[in-house]
């Protein structure tokens, strides 16, 4: 996409992008690319909620259970996105609490980043920072993780696949799609029925 028709895109927008997905789509990256190209601010929820709670995401699962993250997330994201435009990139489980799916629906512009399960297992075996992925078989948890979010997941106004990990085409794939949607008689009917 050229300049001038990001620079018209980024003035169009009125609300956050918020790129949902699983562990290991490249939320961050992809997140990060996206932000530098429409000159906005990109935050990632995850180091949001470090920052707030004063430790890692590993160790606030660990101290406190999944549950009172998601609580965390939950309010770092309400914030997050009732602010100005900008890109967000959400943990994998954000969209499980259903308070916290109705706000990404609602309120931005939803960016579901998907990837084969194998692409996702080599991306996350990189890491030891996947608090889900520690107690047991990595590919199974991953795999009934997928199963009972990709419903939920499906329902953003965007889904692109991220398993060739070609991070240009995607930013400019997500580019081009968000500047579809605006553009969208129902999203905007949507979206402002909800204002």
């Amino acid at each position: 996409m050229n300049a001038e028709r990001i620079l018209i895109l980024r003035e169009k927008l009125d609300r956050p992008i918020v790129l949902i997905g699983m562990m290991g789509t490249g939320k961050t990256k992809i997140g990060a690319m996206l932000a530098r190209a429409l000159d906005l601010e990109f935050v990632d929820s995850d180091d949001e909620i470090q920052r707030a709670a004063g430790c890692s995401v590993s160790e606030i699962f660990e101290r406190f259970g999944e549950a009172s993250f998601r609580d965390g997330e939950k309010r770092v994201l309400k914030r997050l996105i009732s602010d100005a435009p900008k890109v967000i990139a959400t943990g994998g489980g954000a969209v499980t609490n259903a308070e916290t799916a109705q706000l990404i629906w609602d309120d931005a512009i939803s960016v579901w980043l998907k990837a084969d399960l194998a692409v996702l297992l080599e991306r996350v075996g990189r890491t030891d920072r996947r608090p889900l992925l520690k107690n047991g078989d990595p590919a199974k948890i991953l795999a009934e993780l997928l199963e009972k979010r990709e419903p939920i997941y499906a329902r953003a106004d965007i889904t692109v696949d991220s398993s060739t990990g070609d991070a240009d085409a995607l930013v400019n794939e997500i580019l081009e799609r968000v500047e579809t949607v605006l553009a969208t008689k129902a999203f905007a009917q949507k979206k402002n029925a909800q204002t």
